[in-house]
């Protein structure tokens, strides 16, 4: 029986750099085959291959043993391909019933059929246990919405073959939970699926079979069970993974606090949250835990100056601050790296290094005129200390990964000199190799000093990293917990509603 899928010889180049090199395994039919490696591997390139968004320069993929090249994702579904993007794809403009049904739009004579269009969007999303209003508008959504909705879209299209790139990185546990029950019913029915993944957990628990990339090329095809996690990071990086302990957290566990630099009093943003108060201190890893919903990503936005209609009380260093926009927020030695890196974080167009400098372009500059000299010495500092992969620091932002895009966010406020960070879901996206840097150096940050106000829908990720833990849920904070109290357990009966702080 011929595989499902197989890939022979294939390669892929962008400018300044080689994607995929000479890359060939088979995938067989109804299974569930996870793609793994660091970022910029090759993982989503591979995805994107198969589903048609882009064309391999040489080499072969075969479906169902016949070579196959897309010319567009139309015709790749139509052949019985869909995918599910790590980076959000939809139109923003349109309700979530017309981008579920976009390509097949219910029509009744020469008029589109409304009730029935909200009517097989209300299915599609229930089949994936998303509860979603099909008239809002996709903008309108938080990330982890917009995602169940490709995830609905992609299911609900009949693809023999789906490609998921990192579909869980912006979903709570949750909302992870049901994507985990759907997969197996998924290859009950002989759906093959393509998973690409950073979290080890995941694709254990997932996957039949994985292939691992490194640099573009092919490392290995093993059965998932004939490998354990630590085998599987060293084919993934090339060497061991060492643990990054946070080693400041529990080394200043006793310690006496640093001086309050941020304290927020009863904000409130109508519709969004309310009666928040909390104070972050120099030197501490301030946790925000909740639910999608929960109003995390607005907290942050608006202590960053990005929603309107806040009331209540901020105070930096002691001192009440007026933030109305981010500049004010900037001027303040506030950062924000966003949940969203593509539509708030970056400026896809420039350059990575003119990334870096958007905020300290007067230090860089004279008679204004930008020092290109300096502007890139400031850049590269932090491209080598964050390990940013590049061929050419001056390529667009867009042409790289998901990761070190990320990474590129980060540098920004570290180049800029921010004493307070916020960290709106920092490692969404990032392999095992990139995290483990970017959770050391969050832990070193906070040892310089830093405040850090950090949000992830990952406990492990909180419980590792912060000293104290806030509790959200319905807009409202429901209790805080100190490093030493806190599990897993203890902050899921919070968010749900079943325990009180």
């Amino acid at each position: 029986m011929a595989p499902a899928v197989r890939f022979t010889g294939v390669t892929k180049r962008y400018p300044g750099v080689v994607a995929l090199r000479g890359v060939t395994f088979e995938i067989a039919a109804g299974s569930c085959h996870a793609v793994c490696g660091e970022n910029g591997a090759g993982k989503s390139t591979l995805g994107k291959l198969l589903a048609g968004i882009d064309t391999p320069d040489s080499g072969t993929i075969e479906l169902d043993g016949r070579a196959v090249r897309f010319a567009d994702p139309g015709e790749a579904l139509a052949a019985g391909i869909a995918m599910v993007h790590q980076e959000l794809a939809s139109c923003s403009n349109l309700s979530v019933a017309e981008n579920l049904c976009l390509g097949s739009i219910p029509s009744r004579w020469t008029f589109v059929d409304f009730a029935a269009m909200r009517e097989r969007a209300a299915n599609l999303l229930a089949d994936i246990g998303a509860e979603i209003d099909t008239g809002r508008a996709m903008s309108s959504l938080s990330v982890a919405e917009q995602q169940l909705v490709q995830i609905a879209s992609a299911v609900g299209s009949g693809a023999q073959v789906i490609v998921f790139d990192e579909p869980t990185s912006s979903l709570s546990e949750g909302e992870a939970a049901r994507l985990y029950g759907l997969i197996p019913q998924l290859t009950a029915r002989g759906t093959t699926l393509l998973y690409v993944s950073h979290r080890m957990p995941e694709i254990f628990r997932l996957s039949d079979h994985l292939t691992v990339l490194r640099d573009g090329e092919h490392v290995a095809t093993r059965a998932t069970c004939s490998l354990d996690e630590g085998e599987l990071v060293q084919l993934m990086i090339g060497r061991r993974l060492e643990q990054y302990f946070a080693a400041h957290a529990d080394a200043d566990a006793d310690a006496a606090p640093g001086a309050e630099v941020l304290t927020v009093r009863d904000l409130t943003c109508p519709g969004k949250f309310e009666d928040v108060s909390f104070s972050l201190r120099a030197g501490e890893v301030l946790g925000l835990a909740g639910l999608v919903g929960a109003g995390r990503s607005e907290i942050a936005k608006a202590v960053f100056g990005l929603e309107p209609n806040v009331s209540g009380e901020i105070r930096v260093h002691g001192s009440i601050a007026r933030i109305r926009s981010a500049r004010d927020a900037m001027k303040l030695g506030i950062g924000l790296v966003p949940e969203d890196r593509k539509l708030q974080g970056l400026v896809l167009s420039m350059s990575a290094v003119e990334n870096v400098t958007l905020p300290l372009l007067e230090s860089v500059s004279a008679k204004s005129l930008i020092r290109k000299r300096d502007e890139r010495a400031v850049a590269q500092k932090y491209f080598d200390r964050l390990r940013v992969k590049i061929a050419n620091v001056d390529a667009p932002a867009s042409g790289l990964s998901g990761g070190n895009q990320q990474k590129l966010v980060l540098a920004r406020w570290l180049a800029a000199g921010s004493r307070i960070l916020i960290l709106d879901e920092p490692t969404r996206g990032v392999d095992v190799g990139a995290k483990a840097e970017l959770h050391a150096w969050i832990d070193q940050l906070a040892a310089e000093g830093h405040a850090i106000l950090l949000i992830s829908s990952e406990l492990p990720e909180l419980l590792h990293l912060s000293t104290r833990i806030i509790v959200l849920r319905a807009g409202r904070m429901v209790g805080s917990v100190g490093r030493e109290a806190a599990t897993p357990e203890i902050l899921l009966r919070m968010m749900a509603g079943l325990a009180a702080a």
